[in-house]
């Protein structure tokens, strides 16, 4: 992975559009709450942060950091969400090294555990994150998982 770098959003503020749009075709929320979030963290928000790995200046993975990702526990927060890493990308390591980047950089500000919420099973153990519970993600039929880091 050293060709890749992480960044911060806070520390590249210039590409906020192509990251909020770039999450959006990913995911498919509306690219204005990706630019609200990543405002929130450029003007100071403790908790909200945006993280992108890049390959030169082309984003290849990414996720964020919020207060909720959307579910009905609002107790467990803050939480990881929107990871992706691109299809040609994916099997080199590179989701693991951004996870854990996330997890540290978050601990340096005092904030862990944090939390993930996945259908996904056997990834995210494999870099420290422990399943916790069921939870009932916004507006879906089926209960998600929730895992967590650092307790």
């Amino acid at each position: 992975m050293s060709e890749y770098i992480i960044v911060k959003i806070t520390q590249k503020p210039a590409i906020k559009e192509e990251a909020a749009n770039w999450f959006h075709e990913k995911w498919g929320v509306p690219r204005e709450a990706y630019l609200k979030s990543m405002e929130a963290a450029i003007n100071g928000d403790p908790v909200q942060e945006w993280y992108l790995c890049l390959d030169g200046e082309k984003i290849i993975a990414g996720m964020g950091v919020i207060e909720n990702d959307f579910h009905d526990r609002k107790d467990l927060t803050p939480n990881i969400c929107a990871v992706y890493t691109e299809k040609q990308y994916r099997g080199k390591g590179i989701s693991g090294k951004l996870l854990d980047f996330v997890v540290a950089d978050n601990k340096t500000k005092g904030i862990s555990p944090i939390y993930l919420l996945t259908n996904h099973t056997g990834f995210y153990e494999r870099y420290g994150w422990k399943y916790l519970c069921m939870v009932q993600g916004d507006g879906e039929h089926d209960m998600s998982r929730m895992y967590i880091h650092g307790e």
